[in-house]
């Protein structure tokens, strides 16, 4: 059975972790499977946004730690190769044009953990929680965690839950800025289709620029940030979204777009 299945809903496509009997941890096939799975996506222009969620009662627990310890070459080798594979599907999340939906239905965990936080939203039903786990193990966080969180939170912030590993709780995470959304009990996967919906009413050109813009301004010094607006706008000006947008607001009515970017 495949460890990452698809679900089309018109231009929504609902991916879910598929390994419920593990509580949907990662090993070197989940993770091939994902980062394939994500570059196809990444490609289809049908798709307008993604909702990721996990089978059962947990979204991610992270890392398959039964898997590494049992890999042949030994547990260090099989990190590299997952975290490598791992890593490939973070990149394609942060880099897609499309909306990426977290519904975090249950634990999210090390690099289920990760894996949320790469995500652009995320609705969490009020009995799940966060949990980084890598130091606890004598990990370091991978995943892209050290890079999204103290952008999420603040350093100081970030620190104190990679050096304590205290579970986060929907609303106190939603308090912290790490949850867009706090839904109840097997709520999650509806709440997040439905924002999903409301995404692919808004221009896609719009939002994959915003979206690029964001990740990058973390990355460049002002000077370079306003050049960068400044081409994006103008791109977005001559973009039939941004002409159908501009018009609606002469004629004050919402706009259509054309749901391309």
């Amino acid at each position: 059975m495949s460890a990452v299945l698809l679900h089309r809903e018109g231009p929504v496509v609902r991916m879910t972790l598929n390994r419920p009997k593990v509580f949907n941890a990662i090993d070197l096939e989940m993770a091939t499977e994902l980062t394939e799975q994500l570059m196809s996506l990444s490609a289809d222009e049908r798709m307008q946004a993604v909702v990721l969620t996990g089978n059962g009662n947990a979204f991610c627990a992270g890392g398959d730690l039964k898997w590494m310890h049992g890999f042949e070459e030994g547990a260090a080798a099989a990190v590299r190769r997952l975290v490598t594979q791992f890593h490939l599907a973070i990149t394609e999340i942060r880099t897609m044009r499309r909306p990426v939906i977290a519904a975090i239905n249950g634990v999210a965990a090390g690099g289920g953990f990760s894996l949320a936080l790469a995500c652009d939203f995320r609705v969490m039903s009020e009995n799940a929680t966060l949990r980084q786990s890598y130091t606890s193990k004598g990990l370091s966080i991978d995943g892209g965690g050290t890079f999204m969180l103290p952008r999420l939170v603040g350093l100081a912030k970030a620190l104190e839950i990679a050096a304590f590993d205290r579970p986060i709780d929907a609303h106190k995470a939603q308090a912290w800025g790490l949850a867009t959304q706090v839904v109840g009990n097997g709520e999650a996967e509806r709440a997040a289709m439905k924002l999903a919906d409301e995404l692919c009413g808004r221009s896609m050109n719009s939002l994959a620029w915003s979206k690029r813009l964001l990740s990058h301004s973390f990355q460049t010094d002002l000077a370079s940030q306003l050049e960068a607006e400044r081409a994006a706008i103008v791109a977005c000006a001559s973009h039939a979204d941004g002409l159908e947008g501009l018009k609606a607001f002469v004629e004050k009515r919402e706009p259509h777009f054309a749901g391309r970017d």
